[in-house]
């Protein structure tokens, strides 16, 4: 298989959040290489995915609007929307994009807690 990528991804091992529709649902997945245009990554169940998705990484601290490219069992690759410099992200767009990201992860252990209460 040709790698048409325009840049090189590196290996990564880092837990993600996919947030698959305007309701809130969510998904998590592992994403297992990564550039600055996108990122292979690994869902538990693959056939639920829409075409384009927000893919969260806790420990890169970013969020990244995300289109499907291509699937292959339950891996994924993902093209992220690339940002203009004229589209511009207020200090208070990337605190309310941050909360967002607090929230999930405090209402998935709060999940995790009563499940083994």
């Amino acid at each position: 298989m040709q790698d048409r990528r325009q840049t090189p991804r590196d290996k990564v091992f880092y837990g993600a959040v996919a947030e698959i529709n305007e309701r809130g649902s969510t998904m998590d997945c592992v994403v297992r290489n990564i550039s600055e245009g996108g990122a292979c990554v690994e869902f538990g169940n693959a056939a639920r995915l829409p075409e384009e998705m927000n893919l969260n990484i806790a420990r890169k601290g970013r969020s990244f609007l995300a289109r499907l490219i291509w699937r292959q069992a339950n891996r994924v690759g993902l093209a992220f929307r690339i940002m203009t410099s004229d589209t511009p992200v207020s200090d208070l767009d990337e605190r309310v994009r941050r909360s967002e990201i607090k929230k999930r992860q405090l209402q998935r252990r709060i999940k995790e807690l009563l499940g083994q209460g």
